[in-house]
């Protein structure tokens, strides 16, 4: 086995990063205080071809020198917008029939494995502080909520751990159905 150089890894190209074929996922960020998670959400975004980040409430936006550090140029290929309010956020997708599903550890949450998302679909995925996790006012406005399992000991993962693998889990299924 040889590793890759990265001139044979084939990837686009800032131009065709933006003209390609977007994976229907959007993502929120609500109140993220690390501007190195948010860095790393931006590079697992642009890895998926997600279609767009929103920023809300204190989430810091770029140009920003330690959310670069993490990014690496995510933030030049992936669309993104920052909104005060993450409830109207959340209203105007659900307006455009956005599925919007809050990560989080609630009542009646679906786990990560369980959910299968409907093919055609577009989804939204609300990510909270890295604290308080995703207010409650907005899980109430979500379409549900979607769990990952946890087997240990803490009660939480990292936010930008926590988006790499629902992004990859959801990436999968609509890509690869089946």
């Amino acid at each position: 086995m040889r590793k890759l150089a990265n001139s044979e890894l084939e990837r686009k190209n800032v131009a065709e990063f933006k003209e390609a074929e977007k994976t229907p996922i959007v993502i929120i960020l609500d109140d993220i205080r690390s501007l190195h998670n948010i860095g790393s959400v931006f590079r697992t975004a642009d890895a998926f071809l997600i279609e767009k980040i929103y920023l809300c409430g204190i989430t810091a936006t770029p140009p920003n020198k330690e959310i670069h550090k993490t990014a690496l140029g995510a933030t030049d290929t992936v669309s993104w917008e920052y909104a005060k309010d993450v409830l109207e956020v959340i209203e105007n997708l659900k307006k455009e029939e956005v599925a919007v599903f809050a990560i989080e550890q609630v009542e009646h949450s679906v786990l990560l494995q369980d959910f299968t998302p409907e093919t055609g679909k577009k989804y939204a995925l609300v990510f909270g502080n890295e604290v308080k996790g995703v207010s409650q006012q907005a899980i109430h406005e979500c379409d549900g909520t979607i769990e990952i399992p946890q087997l240990g000991t803490k009660h939480s993962l990292n936010i930008s751990v926590s988006a790499g693998i629902v992004v990859w889990d959801l990436f999968k299924k609509l890509q690869f159905p089946g």
